[in-house]
């Protein structure tokens, strides 16, 4: 078993959840969803069930496919690290991990950012570093076009090399503030990195000091090689889509080899993959509500969504006929970790229409409903089997589904002893089971005074 507990995060993807058109449900909010008074609602029976953290996704731009994302898709959303500085001042205990992309800032305003807001929660927030694949993003930002897929993943890994050493920059014991001396801080415990790179020239050092849990927990969601590599050399923390118990199991076997590649142990990355649960009283009721969801859907939107995953303009072609050829992974420089997902779904015979519904209707990942004890046993499975460390929990309609489960399964995972009942003392990171990072100035010869 990877833990004493799994790990639960519940997932903001779509305000209104995660279920591309779910704001078209009768029990979905309206424009409340742009007020704080809404997420503190979910995020207070989030914490009162004890859940480990609040998982935020993010893009930098509106979503528009072929046309039809700003009519139909309701991704408009706060921007992320500002309503994570509000809810962390109304939180005492659930952590937040937070989105923020690689590709169109710079290291040390990100490093700023997260370092402010774990010092504001008291060791509190996670970083889900992303390198932003969407067009509708790059053209937000002065391009374009997508930078290339391998220069993105370049530019990242440097990205968070510059990061953390600006976090260390200030060493643990560097704040004095000794008022009879007058000395603010001890200089030989504040660090220049003088970083003179391919993508980045940073002097530092960072004007807030180290965070409480020395580096915020970092999270990594791609699942292509540069992905998979990037998040073996850097994460604490990894979101993959993985379909089953078995491929689960095969694919932390292949994260275990690319961890010992970087010097890592296997329990130095927590691995969460995500999941879309939809739990009631009864099989049916849970059954019905899915179907009810998935009426809601649109042609329109799911082919869109499918050529957007794919790199093909679907609706060129008979949407009751097999998938054409799609573009090689290796030339691609979208999202190469869907790009994979459609293509092996389209070896398994769905004609375009089926395998947009399917995509657009639970985005690859399982959908387990059912009731309590149904949704229970398959958490069950997975995390006693090393097929999960936890779960990112993709609810389908918010806050329906979100309050549901704090309500029925918590409850049914606590009574298995497989989850909290309090939270345990300590930051993030100590809940989570990983280690502070050792400051990478602190070892190395100081200078003389």
């Amino acid at each position: 078993m990877a833990g004493e507990h799994m790990i639960l995060a519940a997932f903001f993807f779509n305000p209104q959840g995660d279920h591309r058109l779910s704001w078209r449900h009768p029990h979905a909010p309206g424009a409340e969803y742009l007020d704080l008074d809404y997420y503190r609602r979910l995020v207070d029976s989030a914490e009162a069930a004890k859940l480990d953290t609040i998982f935020i996704a993010d893009h930098l731009g509106i979503w528009n496919g072929l046309g039809s994302g700003v009519a139909h898709y309701a991704n408009p959303r706060l921007e992320p690290l500002s309503l994570v500085s509000a809810l962390s001042a109304l939180t005492k205990d659930i952590g937040f991990m937070v989105t923020a992309s690689t590709s169109y800032t710079e290291p040390f305003n990100t490093a700023r950012i997260f370092a402010s807001i774990d010092h504001i929660s008291r060791g509190r927030v996670g970083w889900n570093v992303v390198t932003s694949a969407l067009e509708e993003e790059a053209v937000n930002y002065g391009r374009d076009g997508n930078i290339d897929h391998a220069l993105r993943y370049e530019r990242a890994a440097e990205f968070l090399d510059v990061a953390k050493a600006l976090w260390d920059s200030w060493e643990d014991e560097a704040v004095l503030i000794d008022k009879a001396s007058g000395r603010f801080a001890d200089p030989q415990k504040v660090h220049f990195l003088d970083h003179k790179g391919k993508h980045f020239q940073v002097r530092g050092p960072l004007n807030v000091p180290r965070p409480p849990q020395g580096h915020p927990v970092i999270v990594q969601a791609g699942s292509s090689e540069a992905g998979k590599n990037l998040a073996a050399a850097h994460a604490d923390v990894h979101f993959a889509v993985l379909r089953s118990q078995a491929e689960g199991i095969a694919y932390r076997a292949d994260l275990n080899t690319r961890l010992a590649s970087f010097g890592r142990s296997p329990d130095s990355m927590k691995l969460i993959p995500g999941i879309l649960p939809i739990v009631a009283d009864t099989t049916a009721e849970a059954e019905e509500k899915q179907q009810f969801l998935e009426s809601l859907m649109l042609d329109e939107v799911a082919v869109d969504l499918l050529s957007t995953w794919a790199g093909v303009d679907l609706s060129a072609y008979p949407l009751d006929g097999p998938v054409p050829d799609l573009p090689e992974e290796a030339n691609y420089n979208g999202w190469r970790t869907w790009l994979a997902l459609v293509r092996d779904e389209a070896n398994r015979g769905l004609s375009i229409r089926q395998l947009a519904r399917k995509i657009s209707n639970t985005g690859s990942v399982p959908v387990v409903a059912g009731t309590p004890t149904q949704v229970a046993d398959q958490f069950e499975a997975w995390f006693v089997s090393g097929a999960a460390d936890g779960f990112n929990l993709m609810f389908p309609l918010l806050p329906d589904d979100w309050e549901n489960f704090m309500r029925m399964v918590v409850p049914e995972l606590q009574r298995r002893k497989l989850f909290r009942t309090e939270y345990e003392p300590g930051t993030l990171r100590d809940r989570l089971g990983l280690g502070r990072p050792a400051n990478g100035f602190a070892s190395r010869p100081k200078r003389p005074s």
